[in-house]
């Protein structure tokens, strides 16, 4: 949902209290049931956010003009699971898309994004027909998820000066999903996307 270079081979991403952080992600993951490992993982984000000891890497402060950034930061050798940090800046936001079939916890790490979801009642080809079905203003500290079949939605920072910085656990690498363009009344027209991420940062040691 980005035009920048892919991050082929992920690198590790050291931060202080990245041990902690993932140690409490692994805990929730290894529940393995995805409704227990998401509402695991809402109550771990919501304190690790909270945690003084973990400070995300300076480059996920520094919004990207062109678009929302995507940073990956962790992708489990062992759960599989992948962590990326995505910063908005002032008015950034995404279509309405899916999420490829995988669970994904999302928290607000600093700011305040607006999210709206969606639920699909029906389809003809690639024309989908979409109604809202909520909206949330989340502040910092808050963490929802999404669960197939329910895993369409839209993010956006309404703040016209100020940059939101999120966190989102994926079940697996977010590599494609579909995004929908709006068309006449309910109905989107469906595209396929690859995922990107920017600017991954390397660190020369691992927790």
């Amino acid at each position: 949902m980005d035009t920048s270079p892919p991050c082929i081979e992920p690198l590790p991403v050291d931060f202080p209290g990245r041990a902690k952080f993932i140690d409490r992600i692994d805990a929730s993951v290894a529940l393995r049931e995805p409704r227990a490992v998401t509402s695991a993982l809402r109550h771990a984000l919501s304190e690790l956010i909270r945690d003084a000891e973990i400070v995300l890497p300076a480059q996920v402060h520094a919004p990207i003009v062109e678009h929302y950034a995507r940073r990956e930061l962790y992708r489990s050798p062992q759960h599989g699971y992948s962590v990326v940090a995505m910063t908005w800046g002032p008015g950034q936001g995404t279509p309405l898309h899916d999420h490829s079939g995988l669970w994904c916890v999302e928290g607000v790490w600093q700011g305040e994004l607006d999210i709206t979801q969606f639920e699909l009642v029906e389809q003809q080809h690639e024309r989908y027909r979409f109604l809202a079905a909520g909206g949330l203003h989340a502040g910092c500290g808050s963490a929802g998820s999404l669960i197939p079949p329910h895993e369409y939605h839209t993010i956006r920072n309404g703040s016209r000066d100020a940059i939101a910085i999120s966190l989102h656990v994926y079940q697996a690498p977010l590599e494609s999903c579909s995004r929908f363009a709006p068309q006449e009344g309910d109905w989107f027209v469906r595209e396929c996307v690859t995922m990107r991420t920017d600017d991954c940062v390397p660190t020369a040691s691992a927790a």
